[in-house]
Parts: C-alpha cells; structure tokens; sequence
C-alpha cells in the first residue's frame, strides 16, 4: 500500500476501506465548511458510503487512472488529496484536495501539494500537474499559488455547487 510521511507530523496513506469511520466523524464535523466548495458532501453520510468511495478508488488507483490518499496530521486523519485524473497520455496529472477547517494555517497542505509534485515528476514521470479551484475559494488558491503554480486561466461557468454556478481557476506547473 502506498504510504509517505511528508514530516514528523503529516503523512499520506492511500485510502482503505478501514478509514471509512474516520472520514464519516470528519465530515460530519466538518459539513458545513466543506460544503462551501466541495458537491459531494451532502452524499457522503455514512461509512457504506465511504466505503463504496474508497472501493471505487483503490480500483482506478489499480488501472492507474488516479491516486486518492488520506492525509494524517499527528496521527489523525485530517483530509485527503488525490491525483484526480492521471492522463498517461498527456503526461499530465490533475491534484484534488481539502483539509479540516481546525488545522488550517499550519501548512499541512502546502507541505502536501509539494508533495504531489515530486510523486508526480519524479515517480509517474509525468511532466504537468494542474489544479482547479473555484475562483471564490481563495486558501485553495492560495496553496498553488504557494506551491509555485502558475494561474492559466479562468474556465467560466465550470461547477455546479450545491445549486450556484462557480468558475474554476486553473493552476498549472511544468517539470
């Protein structure tokens, strides 16, 4: 199972069906917040759900379509990044990720993206990594920007989320 501990405090595990409590106690703590800029998690209430979420993404990890791993900080499960699409073809990857609104600002997903883009230059040989955020989602923003992602561009009327029409802008970094 792939496993990376970024520092003595943050680590990453690709996700397992064992983790499914873990994610349901987060979310559900965390609803409000995450729901500001993610569609998902009003579907996602239980451990069944999780389970089926993680079953889904051991399979595309396994035919090499993506990579979703849980991120712990001291021990606790915090989050959870992935690499959402992996276009082999294109040589390129596309990061996804949130974080517990009670341990931002400790630099736990700039440490993390950093991460991601040595696994992707180094490891999958891949020699773009892109990410999209919605426009009004400034820390999300701001990690890529921290990370030195360069903003390509503004794609309009990109999500719907949760019943509002957001933007994305689209981050992106070369090898």
């Amino acid at each position: 199972m792939f496993q990376r501990t970024i520092d003595n405090d943050i680590s990453l595990s690709l996700v397992h069906e064992s983790f499914a409590p873990l994610y349901v106690d987060l979310v559900r703590q965390q609803q409000a917040y995450l729901s500001q800029w993610l569609a998902w998690p009003k579907f996602c209430q239980s451990e069944q759900d999780f389970r089926l979420f993680i079953q889904k993404s051991l399979h595309d990890y396994a035919d090499g379509k993506s990579m979703t791993c849980a991120i712990f900080y001291q021990g606790e499960l915090v989050g959870n990044c992935s690499f959402n699409k992996i276009h082999h073809d294109l040589r390129k990857v596309e990061v996804g990720y949130w974080l517990s609104e009670d341990v931002q600002g400790r630099g736990i997903m700039q440490k993390v993206v950093n991460q991601l883009i040595q696994i992707a230059f180094d490891d999958l040989d891949m020699t773009k990594l892109e990410i999209r955020a919605a426009t009004g989602n400034t820390k999300s923003r701001r990690v890529a920007e921290k990370c030195g992602l360069t903003l390509e561009g503004v794609i309009t009327q990109s999500e719907s989320l949760n019943g509002e029409i957001v933007d994305h802008a689209v981050y992106g970094i070369t090898r």
